[in-house]
């Protein structure tokens, strides 16, 4: 045990979280090859308004959505030429990209980049700045271009066209209408009212020897990145230069800030610092820690972006990209620095005491008292089990049960620990304590693994067992008297009751079909005087207090297939239900909304634990990784309803992409009859782990219902028939967040028109013809090739009629085959045929032809060959396979040969293998 006191607390706690924004830990999610990305050279980063990230590599500018990237290639034939060096953007979510071949903007209908100004601009961009109003500010090796209107300004910063003063490697606006540019031959100053431009040179002994690379302002200052020299500041006042902080690097590969105090420095050898200018100091650094999962990848730092959210964005050289993961500010994990931290910890019980918190965890319990200062921590040898159960405030004092070691008293004034019962060795000693409470008259109840006892002022009263009681057989987990004073007895094998009136426990009183012969961990009682039991298995049971109405949570909800933990009410009557999978808000209607990982959730996995409402109304939830609180009484706090979705692509038949219109303020997307696969592409734009991202959608006109989507941010509809859908997207539960795109598959309505009226003209003309010519008898002729077409009709519509198989069928199959082809990896067998195939999934080969074909609209070894293709781009990653040779690599991924894996990666990827590799940085050969 150990105490301390408040004035330590206060001086170290000041210390502590007086930059605690910059002091929380960060994991890092890694986006490479494997994600889709197409260069793994990450050279500039950007953000635009609507909140995509845009990803500058070696070969492309990349869009992405959280999930999800749009690649815009880069076309030309001199590779060193094509690096994104800067990303900028204009009105209307004009996204403009510099380069070493010139200017670009990004043309969102025909998913392209366009050349801008390619007869002017015949010289790399280095840097662009919008200034909001129009204009876009362009640094390239050949001066400045100011780029207005579709009009073009060019400014020689040197009038020598070769000067390296006129390659402008970073833009920063000043005050007073000044444009501030960081240039190869120093820092200059551009009056943007009458154009005058002033040099400013930092000279040491004389010799003029700073390059600039990049540029930031905050406030009077600018700061100034070099490639070998650091990091130089620059005073507007008084035009003078200094050496600035050493980051442990002096090759400054990114410069940025928040414009008020925090400098962002990427480093091409130390990685990530980001510097408090206003203390002078580092305040937090990112920096690759060889065997810490979670770290950056690389200290080797070429691109940096901290978006407006607070993520963190790294591009790195020939490893992609690293960014923090989102987590909104509803949900906190609970500590107490520097002395105690619940993070990773399995909170089984909470007891609160105006300012005091007692928390027991499987390692041992824990008081805390921040008003006062105080702290003290209690596990073997001090407890005879570590393992805290349950716990109770009661006359003044803590009554806390363990697994195994009985139960014990802790005095808070003290702060000393005492058994609760020393000469009864079960179970006060040695025993299991579930759970104790107490009733209207002051009486202490303790459920034990030896039955229920009764306490009041120090003195048992009753030691109930199933022997000398109506109390069932087993362990006791919950006592909980009711706003009626009964109480609801829960064992191992039902539930009793006990009645205040007669003090008896009896079992005869419930309903037949109610729940009291189950196990029964958790009761409640909501403000409407609801009851609510929580099975160890099973769905919940809902009750009034008389028993006269109940019945089990209604199927098909959100929490069908969880098992309930806790349960705790909110101001707003909404109940608060943390499950094995998820913690759900319910209106107790038929509205649940889940919380998870983004919410700042640490685990999806609550385990049994009673929350606790504070005096300041938050809701605290004992965790399997943390105790969670948050503030139920803040406006806005639920910011899962500030998030819009996005839709953010579509593609019809497969990989085909369509740009949907906007038509009277709504989405809408018009295809052809043969346009009758869809897949639709959606993102919350959050930026999270996608394993954790949950969604409900329909499509109206072919769907009733809403099917949940967990873990996926895209679905596919197969084989749909002409006439006009309305697709539908939100989150579980949240119908505020709904978007919607309609969808109009054309009827072939023209085509049958125009070929039934050539069809008319051709009969009339061959009518009038024959008859000329031969008269009525022609007319037997002309009807016997419409009776062989009939035939012939009739015959295939009897060939399609026995291979169809219906949508419910193919869907299952499909789902079947993906299993296969994921888990078991059958395409890794080169022999693989469709009928060996079709007898794993459990189907005719015939079927499966019909699903490759009329269903999945391809065939059976393009199906299978991609298959192959994606895990010969997963084995060239890894670098245990980096002496094997391509033959060998083919042979893994079940190409029958090395021809056949060439020919079919050039066709599906329009490179060769090994231009592939090398774009990776592999040397396989």
């Amino acid at each position: 045990m150990k105490s301390i006191t408040l004035r330590y607390i206060v001086a170290l706690f000041v210390l502590l979280v007086s930059y605690a924004p910059y002091a929380q830990t960060s994991i890092f999610r890694g986006l490479s090859v494997t994600e889709g990305l197409s260069d793994l050279v990450v050279n500039a980063l950007y953000k635009d308004s609507i909140g995509y990230v845009w990803i500058g590599t070696g070969t492309s500018l990349e869009r992405f959505d959280g999930v999800h990237l749009k690649r815009y290639l880069v076309s030309g034939n001199n590779e060193k030429l094509k690096r994104v060096n800067a990303i900028a953007e204009t009105e209307n979510n004009q996204i403009w990209m510099g380069n070493g071949m010139g200017l670009w903007r990004v043309n969102h209908e025909k998913r392209e980049l366009d050349a801008i100004a390619a007869e002017t601009i015949k010289c790399g961009v280095r840097s662009l700045l919008s200034d909001g109003k129009g204009a876009l500010y362009i640094g390239s090796e050949a001066g400045l271009f100011i780029y207005r209107k579709g009009q073009l300004e060019h400014i020689l910063i040197d009038p020598n066209v070769l000067s390296a003063a006129n390659i402008i490697n970073g833009l920063s606006f000043g005050e007073n209408g000044i444009l501030w540019m960081a240039t190869s031959s120093g820092l200059y100053s551009l009056e943007l009212e009458n154009r005058k431009i002033v040099p400013y040179y930092f000279t040491v002994e004389d010799k003029h020897i700073y390059s600039y690379t990049n540029i930031a302002r905050i406030g009077s200052v600018i700061y100034l990145g070099t490639m070998g020299q650091g990091i130089v500041c620059f005073d507007t006042r008084t035009h003078k230069f200094n050496s600035y902080l050493d980051v442990g690097c002096n090759v400054i590969s990114s410069l940025s800030c928040d414009g008020k105090d925090l400098l962002y420095v990427g480093t091409d050898g130390n990685g990530v610092h980001f510097i408090s200018t206003k203390q002078g100091k580092v305040v937090r650094s990112f920096q690759h820690e060889v065997g810490k999962g979670g770290s950056l990848r690389s200290n080797s730092v070429y691109s940096l972006l901290v978006d407006r959210d607070g993520l963190i964005w790294v591009g790195f050289y020939q490893l992609g990209l690293d960014y923090t993961l989102y987590q909104s500010e509803l949900f906190h994990t609970y500590s107490y620095p520097p002395y105690f931290d619940t993070k990773d910890m399995p909170v089984r019980t909470i007891t609160f005491r105006g300012s005091e918190k007692l928390i027991g965890s499987r390692d041992g319990l824990y008081f805390i008292d921040e008003q006062r200062g105080r702290y003290a921590g209690f596990s073997a040898p001090q407890l005879r089990s570590s393992m805290i159960i349950c716990s109770y405030a009661f006359q003044g004092k803590y009554y806390i049960g363990t697994y195994g070691g009985g139960m014990y008293v802790l005095d808070p004034v003290t702060l000393t620990i005492s058994d609760f019962e020393p000469h009864v060795v079960q179970p006060f000693v040695k025993g299991q304590i579930f759970c104790i409470k107490s009733d209207m008259e002051g009486c202490l109840w303790i459920g034990t693994s030896v039955g229920l006892f009764r306490y009041k002022d120090g003195r048992m009263l009753n030691h109930y067992t199933s022997a000398n009681s109506k109390l069932p057989e087993g362990n006791v987990y919950e006592i909980y008297f009711d706003s009626t004073r009964k109480g609801w007895v829960c064992t191992e094998n039902g539930m009793c009751i006990w009645d205040p009136s007669s003090e008896s426990l009896k079992v005869d009183v419930f309903p037949e079909e109610f729940i009291h012969k189950e196990k029964i961990r958790t009761v409640f009682e909501d403000s409407a005087h609801q009851l609510y039991f929580l099975p160890d298995k099973g769905p919940m049971y809902i009750s009034d207090l008389s028993m006269n109405h109940f019945r089990h949570l209604q199927p098909n909800t959100l929490l069908e297939g969880k098992d309930c933990m806790s349960m705790i009410e909110d101001d707003e009557g909404w109940l608060w239900i943390g499950t094995s999978n998820g913690l759900y808000r319910y209106d107790k209607k038929d509205t649940f909304i889940l919380y998870h990982f983004i919410d700042g959730i640490p685990s999806p996995i609550f385990i049994f634990c009673l929350p606790v409402k504070d005096e300041q109304g938050r809701i605290w939830m004992g965790n399997s990784k943390g105790l969670i609180y948050m503030n139920t009484h803040a406006k806005g706090e639920f910011p899962q309803y500030n998030r819009s979705l996005k839709i953010t692509d579509v593609f019809v038949n497969g990989k085909h992409p369509v740009t949907p219109a906007w038509s009277k303020d709504k989405v809408r997307v018009d295809l052809e009859s043969s346009q009758n696969n869809l897949t639709v592409c959606f993102s919350a734009l959050n930026f999270t782990d996608p394993s954790y991202m949950s969604y409900e959608c329909k499509l109206e006109g072919k769907e009733e219902g809403w099917q949940m989507l967990m873990g996926r941010s895209d679905i596919t509809y197969y084989d749909l028939s002409p006439g006009n859908y309305c697709f539908k997207i939100r989150r579980v539960g949240v119908a505020d967040s709904e978007i919607s795109m309609a969808v109009h598959i054309a009827y072939p309505v023209m085509a049958w028109i125009a070929g039934a009226a050539i069809l008319i003209v051709l009969s009339l003309l061959c009518i009038f013809y024959f008859y000329k010519r031969k008269g009525k008898a022609e007319e037997i002729v002309e009807l016997l090739p419409v009776a062989e077409a009939e035939s012939k009709t009739a015959v295939t519509e009897e060939k399609y009629k026995t291979s169809k198989i219906s949508l419910e069928e193919c869907g299952r199959l499909t789902e079947k085959l993906e299993i296969i082809m994921h888990r078991e990896k059958a395409y890794t067998n080169p022999d693989l045929k469709v009928a060996d195939l079709a007898a794993m999934i459990g189907t005719s080969a015939h079927t499966l032809s019909y699903l490759f074909n009329q269903h999945l609209n391809r065939n059976y070894y393009d199906y299978v060959n991609d298959y192959r293709i994606a895990e010969f781009k997963h084995l060239i990653a890894k670098d245990e396979y980096s002496k094997y040779t391509l033959s060998a690599l083919a042979e893994l991924c079940g190409f029958s040969s090395r021809a056949s894996f060439f020919r079919y990666f050039k066709k599906a990827t329009g490179i060769t293998p090994n231009e592939y590799i090398r774009s990776i940085g592999k040397t396989n050969e």
